[in-house]
């Protein structure tokens, strides 16, 4: 077996490198081209908007095309620019204003991984005769440790638990998994970086790319108030216990959880509760109200070795994370009348519909991860949610 786990010499393989100019992608095409494998470069670009194109931390755009195409020549190997600017904002950057104006805390990096990145781009890998297709993401991937699945691959939590972005990668279906590789997922991001400056790469030192690239300065109402004009209807911050407070500019404006900036000030902290984008009403309340023991998914990709809806009608122990900066926390995937959820033991405040929700199999480094889905909704504790349920039925003012 080779590095990449094909029964074949590396000079047989021929594999596509996904190259986003950053540091990380063009270390994996360094990396497989100085084992002798056939490597063949690929550069999406999709967006071209002003200031992303050449600030610090954006990816696929303007300077990173180019950094990849260098990192190419350097390398020598073969470079391509594919034009997925339509894909991109179809898929990605209007369903991601889309679910800011239904109040939720959506994730786009998911969604680009799924629909552009492993979907898209996995397809051209396999016209050009690629055996796989390698990516820059901290993640590891080998082949199933249970023997009825043999010939599949599993996913796993990286070396480096800072880098992990296992989070992210939740929703990578079984065929994704067995066809891509994650050369990084043994390394320290340290250890990238010596390795850049080692081949004399150009981007050896460059900034890391942010969690959402295609948004400017980081300011997502810009983006969103663009695309979806009426996200910015003014209306009534009230809390739970009924009383208005104030007005709001928009509940674009707004995250579960948030505290600061929220804009009324009554002598008690208050925090971002709900948001009712049927209403316009910003709901607040005490951080007590914030506590969350259960979420419910949907589209739910599973990734263990047992069926989905019997292991969670039998109450499934495992390992989530509702935020992509914490640890895997204890839980249990159930189900009910209302559809698939996920207990969780230890609680987590402030979680927000259209957050994910990844599984694991154990809190640890290398653990396996099962897979996840997206918050449909949460429930608070019973006080909480009664006094929430009794305001969203209760008519609001026009």
């Amino acid at each position: 077996m080779n590095s990449l786990d094909f029964d074949r010499k590396p000079e047989d393989t021929r594999v596509v490198v996904a190259m986003s100019g950053g540091v990380d992608s063009s270390v994996v095409a360094g990396l497989l081209k100085r084992e002798g494998y056939d490597v063949l470069g690929i550069t999406l670009q999709l967006y071209d908007h002003g200031a992303a194109v050449h600030r610090a931390g954006s990816c696929c755009a303007g300077q990173d095309i180019d950094d990849a195409r260098r990192v190419c020549e350097t390398l020598g190997i073969p470079h391509y620019v594919l034009d997925y600017e339509a894909r991109f904002r179809e898929t990605v950057i209007n369903p991601f204003a889309e679910s800011y104006v239904a109040g939720e805390t959506p994730i786009p990096c998911v969604a680009c991984n799924q629909t552009v990145k492993f979907a898209d781009l996995l397809a051209t890998a396999r016209e050009l005769g690629a055996d796989a297709l390698a990516t820059g993401h901290y993640i590891r991937s080998r082949p199933s440790p249970d023997p009825r699945y043999a010939g599949q691959r599993a996913l796993y939590r990286p070396a480096d638990a800072e880098r992990d972005q296992s989070y992210f990668l939740f929703a990578t279906t079984q065929e994704q998994i067995d066809y891509l590789r994650f050369p990084l997922g043994g390394l320290p991001k340290a250890e990238t970086r010596r390795l850049a400056e080692e081949m004399g790469l150009v981007v050896a030192r460059k900034a890391d790319s942010q969690d959402i690239c295609f948004v400017p300065q980081g300011k997502y109402s810009d983006i969103v108030s663009k695309l979806k004009p009426n996200a910015a209807l003014a209306g009534e911050i009230v809390h739970l216990d009924g009383r208005v407070l104030g007005t709001h500019e928009g509940i674009l404006h707004y995250t579960i959880g948030q505290r600061r900036g929220i804009g009324v000030a009554t002598g008690e902290p208050l925090y971002v509760v709900y948001l009712d984008a049927r209403s316009r009403r910003v709901i607040v309340g005490p951080k007590e109200a914030l506590e969350t023991r259960r979420v419910y998914l949907r589209d739910v990709n599973w990734l263990g070795d047992e069926e989905l809806d019997a292991a969670a009608a039998r109450g499934f122990d495992c390992f989530a994370k509702v935020r992509s900066t914490r640890q895997p926390a204890p839980a249990v995937l159930r189900s009910d009348a209302e559809g698939i959820y996920v207990e969780l033991l230890e609680g987590e405040a402030g979680v927000a519909p259209g957050q994910a929700c990844a599984l694991y199999s154990a809190p640890g480094d290398d653990a396996r991860v099962y897979g996840g889905g997206f918050i449909r909704k949460s429930e608070r504790e019973p006080r909480a949610e009664a006094a929430l349920k009794a305001l969203l039925e209760a008519p609001a003012a026009a």
